[in-house]
């Protein structure tokens, strides 16, 4: 089961999209390569929707750099509100499509990519869209460090299977696997969107993959 992601368009998103705030990045080229310089550790979190993730998770780990990226601007624009109103300098926030950006990171800029209830695009012939799909890994592959982490969770059983197969077909090695994620307290913000499966009792299905260092 998955949660319509569809909104209506805000009154003011055209006027804060047009003129955002400073930690909303439109060229990569000023930080690929320097994500390290300031912070511990770099996570970057492909499908940001609202931004409750994102926002959360920077307030827990405050020395390390938190990326947030969303291709769609109406919700792409409820997460920049929501964090304009306690911004902090270990937030950036990225509009645009992943596929595209993560092809201006360098090489080791991230830590920990996190895969947050992905679209599952449950169609067979679409499922080269999904972000666990094999394009995208080789991509994630490049950009993550020595020892680095995808951290994905998902309600969507078939999709987590999928991505199972996906990741480990590619080298990567599976660190932690839970089908009931949430039946146990963790160190991990529960967003709006999950807490409505949450409410629903639905599973949350959660992996950790490390990549395979090689040299």
């Amino acid at each position: 089961m998955n949660l319509p992601m569809r909104m209506r368009k805000k009154p003011w998103v055209d006027t804060l999209l047009q003129n955002p705030p400073s930690f909303v990045l439109n060229d990569l080229s000023l930080l690929s390569g320097r994500t390290h310089d300031h912070h511990e550790l770099v996570h970057l979190e492909i499908g940001s929707g609202k931004g409750d993730y994102w926002i959360q998770m920077s307030q827990k780990h405050p020395k390390d750099l938190w990326i947030g990226i969303e291709k769609e601007p109406n919700v792409a624009a409820v997460a920049i509100k929501k964090a304009s109103d306690s911004i902090q300098d270990n937030q950036l926030f990225i509009i645009g499509d992943a596929q595209e950006y993560l092809q201006q990171f360098t090489k080791d800029d991230i830590d920990f990519i996190h895969l947050n209830f992905s679209d599952p695009w449950p169609k067979k012939r679409t499922h080269k869209r999904r972000l666990s799909a094999s394009i995208f890994i080789e991509q994630y592959k490049r950009v993550l460090s020595d020892q680095g982490q995808i951290i994905m969770k998902t309600d969507n059983q078939d999709l987590f299977e999928y991505s199972m197969v996906q990741f480990s077909q590619s080298g990567f090695i599976l660190e932690e696997m839970s089908v009931d994620f949430r039946r146990q307290e963790h160190d991990d913000a529960i967003s709006e969107y999950e807490a409505r499966f949450m409410s629903l009792n639905q599973p949350i299905y959660r992996c950790i993959w490390r990549k395979k260092h090689h040299g």
